[in-house]
């Protein structure tokens, strides 16, 4: 289902209008995240159950330093929503780059948040996938 069915008739024209303007149409900022959703984040960062730990891995209010532990979950689904983290430091893409599953390198070249040094090297990458995907980037 398309959100532009909520909106309302005066929203619709004003998005149509706005056209390419670079303009935001709306000015609503969310608010911040209350100490208590970190701490619910952190918390499931150390569960037991590996897709609990891969949506903390996923999750913008991890923490550095929970994203580090994340990164050597022996799951690989948790270190591939590591990878795809926007809010991944260039180190920890870094590390995760060298990670021995293709999937995980993989969504670290689909990062946006990879840096172009990054993309280039696993451009070289042993696996075709990955190179693929790192050449797909390096495009965006």
């Amino acid at each position: 289902m398309s959100c532009i069915g909520f909106f309302t008739a005066e929203q619709l024209a004003r998005v149509r209008a706005a056209g390419d303007d670079p303009r935001p149409v709306s000015t609503f900022r969310s608010p911040e995240a209350s100490a208590s959703k970190r701490r619910r984040v952190a918390d499931m960062a150390t569960s037991p159950d590996a897709a609990v730990r891969a949506a903390a891995a996923g999750s913008s209010l991890a923490s550095p330093e929970a994203l580090g532990r994340l990164a050597d979950d022996p799951d690989v689904g948790v270190r591939c929503a590591a990878a795809r983290n926007p809010s991944a430091s260039p180190d920890l893409l870094g590390r995760l780059a060298t990670d021995a599953h293709e999937t995980v390198r993989g969504w670290v070249a689909a990062n946006p948040a990879a840096p172009s040094e990054l993309l280039a090297r696993l451009g070289t990458d042993p696996s075709a996938t990955v190179r693929s995907v790192a050449a797909w980037a390096r495009r965006w």
